[in-house]
């Protein structure tokens, strides 16, 4: 059993249930002033990334110990419950902050919108984590820099620092991002300045197709955003994404997953040089210059996309770590993100790997499409 960290962002999610009898063009059909909208309940759960991957790196077979930080409250003492229900500890509590929470509006019919407070998060600095966690693991995962404001800081350089520290140690490293307020403090950081410093220590780097829109390519995202719709839909994956890869790879990243939402994910590698610092024991030829596009597997029923990326990190980490080559690797990312779709939190409709395989073995459908696509026995 591999022995992982799963740390960064961590809060506490709350998803009001709309009814699903109806779907909406845009968020002004239901949001109106002095309106009264019926709901269906509301679904509490941990969220970030150190509660989504983390808790999926587990829940796929992996020994993953969660690093997160917290505040001494009431939602404090909820995220602490929920995670030690799934055998995890680890959290950090800053007596002088506050959890962070997210209100996640999933309508029927249109993207998600997020309201966030980032708490505790803002205070997480690369000392929180120790020297001794590092020890004896083979992967560190980190996410959400986006939404931390000490990893921003000062060009990343707490960023930089924490995965010198972990590369340093021999681990192989893992980065995820988030989405963007433009209005926040985020939204005016250096992205590519930051990125340049903290790719070389990178391994594994999972962004999302908005968030590098962002920050590599801000005239696109802004042309983009102002279709009032999910920017990922009906993209051109070889002509919108592929090229976004090729910078991250100059910089010094050694493997890019790029989510494309509806639009499926993009994987491409750099040479076999760099990919042989990542270390797990990958076979490098395999891995090396590699380019592949994975369609979105169609989900059974979209109940909602909170987790979906983080699951699919967590299904791609746990193929890489089994030794799957890279085809397969961005097929278990895909078809745990549609697993993932068909509950309202992040991990009740996960499946094991097993699972995953054998279903696109028997021709799981990719975008509407009935297509035989073949996972290797190997």
């Amino acid at each position: 059993m591999s022995k992982l960290i799963a740390a960064g962002h961590v809060c506490i999610d709350i998803t009001p249930v709309f009814p699903s009898h109806h779907t909406y063009r845009e968020l002004g059909e239901l949001l109106e002033p002095g309106k009264l909208i019926h709901m269906e309940g509301a679904d509490v759960h941990t969220g970030g990334s150190v509660a989504n991957t983390g808790l999926a790196l587990k829940l796929l077979g992996n020994d993953v110990q969660l690093l997160g930080k917290i505040g001494d409250d009431a939602l404090g003492w909820t995220v602490q419950r929920i995670l030690s229900s799934y055998g995890v500890d680890g959290l950090i509590v800053d007596k002088e902050g506050k959890t962070s929470y997210s209100v996640v509006l999933a309508v029927p019919g249109i993207d998600r919108i997020f309201l966030h407070d980032p708490g505790a998060n803002d205070t997480f600095v690369s000392e929180d984590i120790p020297d001794s966690v590092f020890e004896g693991a083979q992967l560190f995962h980190f996410g959400y820099p986006p939404l931390m404001k000490a990893m921003m800081e000062e060009d990343g350089a707490e960023l930089v620092k924490l995965f010198s520290r972990a590369k340093e140690h021999g681990l192989a490293t893992s980065l995820d991002f988030a989405a963007i307020d433009p209005n926040s403090p985020a939204g005016h950081a250096d992205w590519t300045g930051i990125l340049r410093k903290v790719l070389p220590f990178v391994d594994f780097f999972e962004p999302s197709f908005e968030e590098l829109c962002f920050m590599l390519d801000r005239e696109k995202y802004d042309r983009l955003s102002q279709k009032g719709k999910d920017m990922t839909d009906d993209l051109d994956v070889g002509k919108d994404v592929l090229p976004l890869a090729d910078p991250l790879l100059h910089m010094g990243c050694g493997v890019v997953l790029i989510k494309c939402g509806t639009s499926g994910m993009v994987c491409k590698t750099a040479d076999q040089k760099r990919i042989e610092k990542a270390g797990l024991g990958l076979d490098t030829r395999a891995w090396a210059d590699y380019t592949g596009i994975q369609p979105c597997f169609k989900a059974d029923i979209v109940r909602s996309a909170t987790g979906a990326g983080d699951t699919s990190i967590a299904a791609f980490l746990t193929a890489v770590l089994t030794g799957r080559i890279p085809a397969d690797c961005l097929a278990m990312a895909a078809a745990e993100g549609a697993c993932c779709v068909t509950a309202y939190d992040a991990l009740s409709g996960l499946c094991p790997l097993s699972v995953l395989e054998e279903r696109i073995r028997a021709g799981w459908a990719t975008n509407g499409k009935e297509e035989k696509n073949a996972c290797n026995d190997e």
